[in-house]
Formats: C-alpha cells, sequence, structure tokens
C-alpha cells in the first residue's frame, strides 16, 4: 500500500539486511553505515566500535535520506518519533492496521528508545540490538509500544552509488567541477546549487583556497571529473574513500619494513587495543612500513584470532590479522 517515496525507503532499509547493528552508527555527516561505539553497559556493544552498521535511527535515516535526497530524520528515535515531517501519527492502540510499508513504528514509554520501519503484511526491517544484524522480522505491538508515524512523502530518490562510488552532499552555489584535479584545468560540468555527487577516490593534488577553507584534496566523480574537497560536506578527507592512487606510500625509513594489507575498512590505533582512539582509516589494500611488533589486546576478526599487534612509522597501531604474512611478522623486531 505504500507509494513513491515509502517503498524507495523500503528498498533502501531492505538493502542494508544483513548489515551489523552498531550503536550510534548511520550517524555520520552524510547518512549511511559508520562505525559506532561501546554503549557503556551493553556487554555485545563492547565491539561496536569494529562493526561498521547502523543503530536503529540511523537506520531510518539513511532509508529517508536515500529516498527523499533530504536528510528528513537526523537525529534519535525520540526525535525521529516527533518529526515536523511527519503527515500521519498511529497510535499504540491502532496496531498495525492502518499502517502502509514505509511507516515508521517506535517503543518507549515517556522517551522513545527504538524504532523500526513497517513492510506490510505483519512484518518490519529493523537495527535491533548490539551482536545482531539488520533484519525482517513480525511486528511486535505489544509491551511499550508506542504507536506510528507517517513520512510525508515528497522528495526526489537519490541515485544510487555508481561504480562502486560512495554518494556525498555538495553545498555552494556556482560550484565547478574539472577534467584534472585543478581549478586552471577546463569545466566539466557546474553545480548551481547544492547536490549529491558520488566520489570514486580522493587525492591530494592542488591547494585550494575558498569560502574561507584550505584544502589540497580533490574527489574523482563517477563521470571522471574532480572537485575540491572544500563543496562536499564532511572532513577534509572524506571518510571510507580510498586513494585514488596519486599518493604513493613513503618508503620504509626508520628501520621499517613495508607490508602489504588485506580487507576494508581497516583502522589504525593510538594504542595496541581496539577501543584505543582511531589514527588512520584504510579503506582498501595499501601498504604499510612497519617499525617493530608486540604481544597486546587479543583480537578476533575475520576468522583469526591474534595477540601481535605492529606499530606502524606514524606511531600508530595495527593488529596482524590484516597485515600479510604470518601471525607475527618474519624479520620485524619486538618492540
Amino acid at each position: 500500500g505504500g507509494r513513491g517515496t515509502a517503498q524507495a525507503a523500503v528498498a533502501a532499509a531492505c538493502s542494508q539486511i544483513g548489515v551489523w547493528y552498531s550503536w550510534g552508527g548511520g550517524h555520520g555527516a552524510t547518512p549511511g553505515a559508520t562505525y559506532g561505539y561501546y554503549d557503556g553497559s551493553d556487554p555485545d556493544s563492547l565491539h561496536d566500535n569494529e562493526r561498521m552498521g547502523f543503530d536503529c535511527s540511523g537506520l531510518m535515516r539513511y532509508a529517508y535520506y536515500r529516498a527523499t535526497g533530504t536528510d528528513l530524520l537526523n537525529g534519535t528515535a525520540d526525535d525521529q518519533f516527533h518529526s515536523s515531517h511527519a503527515s500521519a501519527r498511529f497510535s499504540a492502540g491502532q496496531g498495525t492496521a492502518p499502517l502502509v510499508p514505509g511507516d515508521l513504528m517506535f517503543w518507549g514509554s515517556g522517551y522513545i528508545h527504538h524504532v523500526a520501519m513497517y513492510l506490510g503484511a505483519g512484518q518490519m526491517v529493523e537495527a535491533y540490538e548490539s551482536g545482531t544484524h539488520i533484519r525482517v522480522t513480525p511486528v511486535r505491538t505489544g509491551g511499550d509500544y508506542a504507536g506510528a508515524i507517517r513520512i510525508n512523502p515528497s522528495g526526489t530518490p537519490v541515485p544510487p552509488p555508481a561504480n562502486g562510488g560512495s554518494t556525498f552532499q555538495t553545498w555552494g552555489t556556482g560550484v565547478h567541477t574539472h577534467s584534472t584535479p585543478s581549478v586552471h584545468a577546463s569545466v566539466v560540468d557546474t553545480f548551481a546549487g547544492p547536490t549529491q555527487v558520488s566520489v570514486q577516490c580522493q587525492e591530494h593534488a592542488e591547494e585550494v583556497t575558498a569560502e574561507g577553507y584550505t584544502n589540497d584534496i580533490w574527489a574523482k566523480l563517477a563521470d571522471g571529473s574532480w572537485m575540491t574537497n572544500i563543496y562536499i560536506k564532511g572532513p577534509a578527507e572524506l571518510p571510507g574513500i580510498p586513494d585514488c592512487g596519486g599518493d604513493n606510500p613513503p618508503p620504509p625509513s626508520g628501520g621499517s619494513t613495508a607490508f602489504q594489507t588485506w580487507g576494508t575498512g581497516v583502522r589504525t590505533h593510538s594504542e595496541p587495543n581496539v577501543n584505543a582512539g582511531v589514527v588512520d582509516y584504510f579503506a582498501q589494500p595499501t601498504t604499510v612500513n612497519v617499525v617493530c611488533q608486540a604481544h597486546a589486546q587479543t583480537v578476533t576478526a575475520e576468522g583469526y584470532t591474534n595477540d601481535a599487534w605492529s606499530k606502524l612509522t606514524n606511531g600508530a597501531w595495527m593488529t596482524n590479522i590484516y597485515i600479510k604474512g604470518p601471525a607475527w611478522l618474519p624479520g620485524v623486531a619486538t618492540c
């Protein structure tokens, strides 16, 4: 029974089935999966900082962003329950009778703590809790079920990222893209106002100063053109976007040894511990220069368990699980 953007939101939410629940996930600058963090109480949440995914409200935010092209639901489940974008509201006592696919269902007494999306036929899709994956499950209208809302069906769906790229929101007016990463290169396109772009990769190139910002990082878009990251919402270096190949890894220095990594979304930390601060993020395999290695926190990932960590030339640490080679790297000194 749901139409238009509601069906697009259903499709977007269901496209994430099987992705990790991650406390705080989905609440980055641009809607989409992010790493979460420990919620401070649930033991199952201890590894949420290693899980790229969504919490319940992050998934709803992403689904309606994909459906409308607008970040309508940036906030908690409680914020979403009280959203000004609701075109209809349904009490708990009404159950599912008036609901159509795309309606948001909420739980909480006084303060709303959970949200899911109704799919029809008594089913819903939700990011349930730490340690689980996004799933389809029968609706629950008992306990502290608080009712549902229908989102105002307006806006234009965001096209899916092209060629494996990631969608970002731009800002500014009269923004040019160029044939090469330089403001002096020929203009490929002009964005009269904010829009969405599909970013393939990024690299350091010509330094640009505009709108009070200075940045030398450029993003390569799906059509092969380039734009300065200044006009892309987010940090100066876009999270999760690989290097285009313009930056070669530095040669081994300071007695270090170069190794190849594997895996995607691999992070380095300030200490040999997955709960320590994140220093860097490798969206794809790369080369790292290892100074020494040490036995520290035991990590289980990708079917491997290892307590060996490597210290890199920038002082950061990464688990040896993601470094190609044996568990204890040959020829590398103990720290």
